[in-house]
Order: structure tokens, then C-alpha cells, then sequence
């Protein structure tokens, strides 16, 4: 499991990613690359070799992410979104929606996924700005983790 999360208020354009600016968690498995201050994480196609073929050719990422997201001072009063991403293209069932009635009045959005990565590819997850519009996001979180990994030391 690693999280990554950005507390302070950030400007997303339209179409951009959200930042992320710590590691309260890091991935010590090597299976997802981030670097702080960027809104990509590289997610690793790691699937265990298995000899009774149980599994399938893809490891599967639990992706949990939530922030608050307003429209700034001087938008438009319309409705916001933003949408987890698998290589550039948004994953629709993951757009999070809120109409704010005024500007600068957040709401809390929070979406799980899977996410299914090929064997021996790697995919970049990202949080992107799915409006018409910039919008403020603030406490972005995004916890990532394996489930179907058995975890022993």
C-alpha cells in the first residue's frame, strides 16, 4: 500500500492533473513510481509467477482517491469535475461531479477503482481535471494498493 496527498489549495486547468506533494507512505516494493510534486504515478505490471495458472496476466491496483474541489474567484457557477485517468484516457465510471452554488464553496469527491496493469507493462495513473473550467482542489489523497498480493516479511 503507499498514499500520496497534497493539502494545500492548488489550481488544476482544464484537462490538468493534480499535484501531489508528499509521500506520507511510500511504495517499498518498487511497484509504483512517484516522484512529489508531479501528478503521474507509474503503476508496474508485477503479477507472481504461479504454477497452478490461477491467475490471470494483469495486476490488479486498488485506487482510492478524495479532496475537496471548488470553482475559484472568477469562474463560472457550473458543474466541476475531475476523473482518474489510466495513460492519458479517463476511466468514465471514476468522474466525481459537484455543482457548487457559489465560487470558493468545496465539496468533498472520493472514487475507488481497480485498476487492471498488463503483465510486465506499466500504465500511469493520474487525477485529472475533467471541467470546463480550472478548479481548486484541496487535501487531494490517493491511497494505492495491491490487494491480491499476499504480504509477508
Amino acid at each position: 500500500m503507499a498514499e500520496y496527498s497534497a493539502n494545500a489549495v492548488q489550481t488544476v486547468d482544464e484537462n490538468g492533473s493534480v499535484i501531489f506533494t508528499d509521500t506520507p507512505v511510500p511504495c517499498r516494493r518498487g511497484l509504483i513510481r512517484h516522484r512529489d510534486d508531479s501528478g503521474s504515478f507509474l503503476l508496474k505490471g508485477y503479477v507472481p509467477q504461479q504454477s497452478c495458472g490461477c491467475r490471470d496476466d494483469s495486476a490488479n491496483y486498488l485506487c482510492s482517491f478524495s479532496a475537496n474541489i471548488a470553482i475559484p474567484t472568477g469562474g463560472t457557477v457550473e458543474d466541476i469535475s475531475l476523473a482518474l485517468a489510466i495513460d492519458g484516457s479517463v476511466i468514465p465510471s471514476s468522474t466525481m461531479i459537484v455543482t457548487p452554488a457559489a465560487v470558493e464553496n468545496f465539496f468533498n469527491v472520493a472514487v475507488t477503482i481497480s485498476a487492471q496493469i498488463w503483465r510486465g507493462c506499466c500504465e500511469t495513473l493520474s487525477v485529472i481535471n475533467t471541467s470546463d473550467q480550472p478548479i481548486l482542489v484541496q487535501n487531494a489523497n490517493i491511497v494505492i494498493s495491491r490487494p491480491d498480493l499476499y504480504m509477508s516479511r
